[in-house]
């Protein structure tokens, strides 16, 4: 199975949405919080990520950027 990354910080109303509408369709993510492990951030910038969310899998066949719902649908399949 896949497993899903969601990179997100506090205060992100497309963090919260994004979280919101995978929880809603079951997709099982791990949440990475860059507020709280910002260690993460230079990794982000470093793959060309300027903001969050940040949507990933393990495999990098998918990164999503910002509450995309028409690309989230494609994780819940």
């Amino acid at each position: 199975m896949t497993a899903i990354t969601l990179y997100s910080k506090n205060n992100c109303p497309q963090c919260m949405m994004t979280k919101k509408f995978l929880a809603e369709k079951g997709v099982d993510f791990v949440e990475v919080n860059i507020d709280n492990e910002p260690q993460y951030i230079d990794q982000l910038k470093a793959q060309g990520f300027q903001s969050v969310p940040v949507i990933t899998t393990n495999d990098d066949r998918i990164a999503i950027v910002g509450f995309r719902p028409d690309q989230l649908r494609a994780l819940a399949i």
